[in-house]
């Protein structure tokens, strides 16, 4: 198949519920990126903005992929609230430290600048130059890191927070830190998009059904993502939301957060997904990073890939990628493939 449309005209045709020429494809490659530029660290080069830009628009030209995501993992914004992080020579930051020892702390964070923050200023900068360089010919997400409910685990602690939610003794001081959270969100997605970017997107992973219970999901997380998602859309921002795992017993209420796009992985039904996103959000994924994308054959990408598109690219609304972020260690074929895949399989 020849391709009719350019990636952005194809995106845009997803996000508005058209049937574009072909599936869009995402790459959420970020951590292949440090691989293809030869970085030896990548805890210098998770800092350095010039550097994941470069690293960004040279994996593009090498695979050709519609949309780009840029993001440096998931500890950048907690990191910027206080949170102690280890930047790891062979893999992406992570939290280690919280910020606060009690819910009673939460009074004392201040809310970032995501212009003058050491890291978010880094992969804001890293989002300009790639607007400036290919964002006329390449669709570009910039990450707005984590969503309210994961940083909010970050700032306090997984362990502890989710016992704050058990016990639910101070159920108002927990409500204070997503509050907090939420603005947390809201202006540094606001500024990635002010940085060039044509959407942004959060991971909230934690609140997912392999980790908290729909109906906790429903209290402490749902509210503050429908929240966030019709700030931005208010704005004209187009927000993504992904959370890892089996989603399938709240993906109704992933929709109805208002959120345009929605990232599932292999685990969820893609059946199910489809059929509660129909005509209301666009479907990302659900390619197996690991299993399939870092240790299968590109065989295996294409059945996996021919597969997804069937059933969920049925009538358009769905982009092709990742359920989450690649490895480092994925073969350059196996990308080859995801993006060959949107190539020879068209929507139905």
């Amino acid at each position: 198949m020849s391709d009719s449309m350019t990636s952005i005209e194809r995106t845009r045709a997803v996000l508005a519920h058209q049937v574009p020429d072909r599936v869009p494809v995402e790459m959420h490659n970020f951590m292949v990126t440090a691989r293809i530029m030869g970085v030896t660290n990548f805890a210098d080069f998770f800092k350095d903005g010039e550097a994941m830009a470069e690293g960004q628009i040279k994996a593009w030209r090498r695979f050709g992929h519609d949309i780009l995501c840029l993001e440096n993992g998931t500890a950048a914004l907690a990191q910027a609230c206080g949170v102690q992080v280890i930047y790891q020579q062979s893999s992406a930051p992570v939290a280690a430290e919280p910020a606060i020892r009690s819910l009673d702390e939460v009074e004392k964070l201040t809310i970032p600048d995501p212009y003058t923050d050491p890291i978010l200023s880094e992969l804001l900068k890293a989002t300009r130059i790639v607007a400036r360089e290919i964002g006329d010919q390449a669709v570009i997400i910039g990450r707005g890191d984590q969503g309210p409910f994961s940083l909010a685990c970050e700032i306090r602690g997984m362990e502890q927070f989710m016992m704050d939610l058990a016990t639910c003794e101070e159920p108002a001081k927990i409500h204070r830190l997503l509050e907090y959270c939420l603005e947390v969100s809201k202006r540094y997605c606001a500024a990635q998009i002010e940085a060039g970017a044509h959407l942004t997107s959060i991971g909230d992973s934690p609140s997912g059904p392999d980790v908290l219970s729909p109906r906790m999901y429903r209290r402490f997380a749902w509210p503050y993502v429908r929240r966030l998602a019709e700030d931005l859309k208010a704005r004209g921002m187009i927000l993504s939301y992904h959370i890892c795992g089996n989603a399938t017993p709240i993906i109704a209420d992933m929709v109805n957060s208002g959120a345009d796009v929605l990232e599932i992985d292999q685990k969820a039904d893609q059946r199910a997904c489809k059929e509660a996103a129909r005509g209301r959000a666009v479907l990302l994924g659900p390619i197996d990073p690991s299993e399939v994308m870092a240790k299968g054959t590109p065989d295996l990408v294409l059945e996996k890939c021919r597969e997804a598109i069937e059933i969920m690219g049925a009538g358009g609304g769905f982009i092709l990628g990742p359920g989450c972020a690649l490895p480092a260690t994925t073969p350059d074929e196996n990308m080859d493939a995801l993006v060959e895949a949107a190539k020879r399989w068209p929507y139905r």
